[in-house]
Order: C-alpha cells, then sequence, then structure tokens
C-alpha cells in the first residue's frame, strides 16, 4: 500500500491512515482501535495534538506503541468496546480491522456509542478482482487488500461496500461519508455507496455517528 512522508516524522504513514487523519479535528479525542504499532496515534499527536487512546490485540503492537510514548494497551474489539463510556471520544478509528472481528455489527453498533464519530475501513469482498478470480479460478482469491491465503487468513468475516451499508441501516447508524478506495488508499470519485463503488472500489472507509 502506498504511503506517504510526514514532515519531520523519519516513518512513513499511509494514504488512508493520512485521509482519516485529515477528518480528525485538532485536539480531539481519539480511540484507535487495532491500532497496530501507533502509527496513526503518532501522527495524529504531532499534527493534531489529539489525545489519543489505542486498544490492540497482539502483544508486539502495543510494546512497540508503549516504546513510543502512545498510551496504548492490549485489548480485542469484539470484547472490550462494551466497557467503554458512551460519548468517551470525539473520534473511534476501525480500520483495515472489521473483517477479522467476530461479531462485526456488536463491534460497529459499540464504535458510534462510545464516540461522536466512528470512522470504518475495510477490504470490498465484492472487488471486481475478487469476483473474478473466485470464478474463474474456484478459489478464494489474493490480492493487495486481501493477502492471506484461505487457512491463515484472520478474516474471517468478509464484507462488501453493500453489506456494510445495510447493516448500518438495520442497525439505525447513520452513514455520514462514504469513500470508495484504491488498493493504494486513494480515494475514487464514484457514487459512494452505489453498484459501481461496490464493484470498483478495492477498500472503502465509512464516516459513522448515532442518528439524531
Amino acid at each position: 500500500m502506498n504511503v506517504l512522508k510526514s514532515n519531520g516524522r523519519s516513518s512513513p504513514i499511509r494514504i488512508d491512515l493520512k485521509l482519516i487523519a485529515d477528518m480528525i479535528e485538532p485536539g480531539s479525542r481519539v480511540l484507535d482501535v487495532g491500532c497496530g504499532e501507533g502509527e496513526l496515534l503518532a501522527y495524529l499527536a504531532e499534527t493534531k495534538q489529539t489525545d489519543g487512546r489505542g486498544v490492540e490485540l497482539s502483544m508486539s503492537g502495543v510494546s512497540k506503541s508503549v516504546r513510543s510514548g502512545l498510551s496504548v494497551i492490549q485489548g480485542d474489539a469484539d470484547t472490550d468496546l462494551k466497557d467503554y463510556p458512551t460519548g468517551a471520544f470525539d473520534y473511534v478509528v476501525l480500520s483495515q480491522t472489521l473483517q477479522a472481528t467476530y461479531r462485526p455489527r456488536e463491534v460497529v453498533e459499540n464504535l458510534v456509542r462510545i464516540s461522536r464519530r466512528a470512522i470504518v475501513s475495510f477490504p470490498n469482498f465484492a472487488y471486481w478482482r475478487v469476483r473474478l478470480g473466485l470464478m474463474f479460478t474456484g478459489k478464494m482469491p489474493v490480492t493487495d487488500t486481501l493477502t492471506h491465503t484461505w487457512y491463515d487468513t484472520p478474516n474471517i468475516h468478509h464484507c462488501t461496500v453493500k453489506d456494510f451499508v445495510e447493516t448500518c441501516r438495520d442497525s439505525g447508524i447513520a452513514i455520514e461519508q462514504a469513500i470508495p478506495l484504491t488498493r493504494g488508499g486513494n480515494t475514487m470519485t464514484l457514487p459512494a455507496t452505489g453498484r459501481l463503488a461496490n464493484l470498483l472500489a478495492e477498500q472503502a472507509m465509512f464516516v459513522l455517528r448515532r442518528p439524531d
């Protein structure tokens, strides 16, 4: 995936994470769920002076984040989000993690409960190359965004743009913004929740909120 270098940073940041960062207001309270090694949190602290927290399942990710001076704890989106109080954060981010959760609908419902805005991104399993790969090879596809073979993948709930839109509707969650993305994380000029986005976007990003 493409990366950008930020002024003053020795390490790169993914283009899609930069897009998320651009949505977040300076000084906000932010929770990054599945934060990895804390790249987004570090970037936000540097550029937006946010009050950032992170939750990460892997101990190696937690350890590296803490060594970098970030406030990150080990936790599981499926079981731990329910313990956060309602409205605790301005933004909660779940980037490229939804498909690896056991109860994705419950996870998304908790995201919008504990935050003013939830930003969620995931690989789109309805992407046309995925469809063709499955049709012509008869095997689970491996792509730039779905990089694991079927037997070692952490992804247990593959999702499409259409699936996600319908799930938000069924859960009464408002979609404030929907952004189709290329494999590199660049935005696409397509109707965000229509058939073309479901077919042509390799991944997607959504900004969600509780209904008024």
